[in-house]
């Protein structure tokens, strides 16, 4: 049987009131649940030792994490604790969607996109300084439109080679045309890992890693599981709302999550996996039967073909 401890788990974000009995016992009010509860979340051990050794900070997609938000954070989780940050999107599209939280960005080219010095100065800095320790994987999502596969390529090829070197990248991508060995190439030139991702239009786990060459790029891995595949986004949440239960599992991704992180720690990948409730409708209680099937999983076995 693998040794869990070389495996992170955790889910998308924390805050979620559907979880109230399950992971957060204490009562907190409104104005301070997200702010007052990672502790509690941190602690939270249904069997044994804590079950999330990691969170993803879904927010900084939207605006970068203030230093305060980052030293509360911190402060409220032991020192082996890692934070995995999605980047924040004013620098990973090229071209604002006509949506109105755009004003009047709306339908234009962006001009910070892929822009490094804005990522050193207002995303990385910070979280050096206020997370010490505790920094895991920052995760460049890239949206499924927009993105013509080789002027990306090369663009992505130039903007990992100027980042910082010493701290774990991951990219997303929402495109399953980039899934090519090129791709692949450019993230293990660079240590930077790509990120298994079970959304709505991407291919399976193992599919992806099929087209992958079935090769990791970097010395850790992401693993996210959003949305069932063929499933919006919008479904998802009106189905399985307010995430108390699981609602309707999902046994193939199960299977293939665990393949794949057993095959990661196998070779000495650190597996970052982060669960989020729209995947079946309760994140703990998806992750608790991933962990289950990797305790089935013999120590001898291979990697099954997707």
């Amino acid at each position: 049987m693998m040794d869990l401890a070389h495996v992170r788990f955790g889910t998308s974000s924390w805050a979620y009131e559907g979880w109230q009995g399950q992971v957060y016992r204490r009562t907190y009010t409104v104005g301070r649940f997200s702010k007052d509860s990672l502790a509690e979340y941190a602690a939270y051990a249904p069997a044994g030792p804590p079950l999330f050794r990691t969170v993803g900070i879904d927010h900084t997609f939207y605006r970068p994490a203030t230093p305060a938000q980052l030293a509360n954070y911190a402060a409220q989780v032991p020192s082996d604790f890692h934070f995995c940050s999605k980047v924040w999107e004013e620098l990973t599209i090229p071209t604002y969607a006509n949506l109105s939280r755009y004003g009047v960005k709306a339908g234009k080219a962006n001009p910070r996109f892929l822009d490094v010095t804005a990522f050193h100065d207002l995303v990385l800095q910070p979280f050096i300084e206020d997370l010490s320790g505790r920094v895991g994987p920052f995760i460049f999502e890239f949206q499924r439109s927009g993105l013509d596969p080789e002027p990306f390529l090369d663009a992505l090829d130039k903007f990992l080679a100027k980042l910082s070197p010493g701290h774990p990248y991951a990219v997303e991508i929402r495109n399953p045309a980039l899934l090519s060995p090129r791709y692949r190439d450019i993230l293990h030139a660079h240590g930077v890992a790509h990120t298994y991702n079970h959304w709505t239009g991407m291919p399976p786990l193992l599919m992806q890693h099929r087209l992958l060459g079935e090769r990791f790029t970097a010395a850790f891995l992401v693993m996210r599981l959003l949305t069932p595949l063929g499933l919006r986004y919008a479904s998802a949440v009106e189905r399985y709302a307010p995430y108390n239960r699981i609602v309707t599992a999902q046994p193939q991704m199960r299977r293939d999550a665990a393949s794949l992180i057993h095959a990661a720690a196998s070779q000495q990948v650190m597996p970052y996996v982060l669960v989020n409730n729209r995947s079946e409708g309760n994140a703990p209680l998806t992750i608790q039967a991933i962990v289950e099937a990797l305790r089935a999983i013999p120590d001898s076995a291979a990697l099954p073909p997707p």
